[in-house]
């Protein structure tokens, strides 16, 4: 076999490895993107504060609050996913694009609903973090775009818990009230109003109203 074919072959089997590396890798970023990169950190944030507010710390499970943070950020995301698999995986799979050309691609529509939710004073206060100098929208740099997108999300889930929050703590205060005037000093708020907050809860149909009002938010 002559020499050149040797090194070619030699060079296949010594990327392979790199290549399977780099796909592992890969994968197992796919968590830390959907937690910090999609609507999932607000939807999740604010289903815990309702959950909080209503006083019951372990109904709804942790899991199934995941689960349907995870179906709504699916919602969501819905037409981000459908620009990423119409303009990246569809030309990818067809050969027609490298897998490098495919992931720039695909960050172009997820860029974007990030920077539809981010305030430019997160972006500024993030360039200074990383001293970098002050940058278009679209030429921001993930390194600051991704933390300033995650701390306006958390700034927006605990504005909308705080509104989701005052009708529980004025039911509290007008049970606790009513047991006082009563004379009723032993019995503890909490199991009172439990039960209220959750009559009142779906009485008004909360959950429905939580999640359409939650997608609603996003622009």
């Amino acid at each position: 076999m002559p020499l050149n074919e040797l090194v070619g072959v030699a060079n296949r089997h010594a990327t392979a490895p790199l290549d399977v590396l780099a796909s592992l890798t890969l994968l197992s970023l796919v968590p830390l993107v959907l937690i910090m990169c999609t609507s999932f950190v607000r939807i999740v944030v604010v289903l815990s504060l309702v959950r909080s507010a209503i006083g019951a710390s372990a109904l709804p499970p942790n899991a199934v609050l995941t689960g349907l943070a995870f179906v709504l950020t699916l919602v969501v995301m819905g037409p981000t996913t459908q620009q990423i698999r119409r303009e990246a995986f569809e030309p990818y799979s067809r050969g027609t694009m490298s897998a490098s050309q495919a992931l720039s691609k695909a960050l172009g529509p997820l860029r974007g609903f990030m920077q539809r939710q981010t305030r430019s004073s997160d972006l500024a206060l993030f360039e200074r973090i990383a001293r970098r100098r002050s940058q278009p929208a679209a030429a921001v740099a993930l390194s600051v775009l991704v933390p300033a997108f995650v701390v306006g999300e958390l700034r927006n889930a605990f504005a909308i818990g705080f509104a989701l929050y005052l009708p529980f703590v004025a039911i509290d205060l007008a049970v606790a009230a009513m047991l006082m005037g009563l004379g009723m000093m032993m019995l503890s708020p909490p199991v009172v109003s439990l039960p209220v907050k959750l009559l009142l809860f779906v009485m008004v149909d909360g959950w429905a109203m939580l999640c359409g009002g939650v997608a609603a938010s996003f622009r």
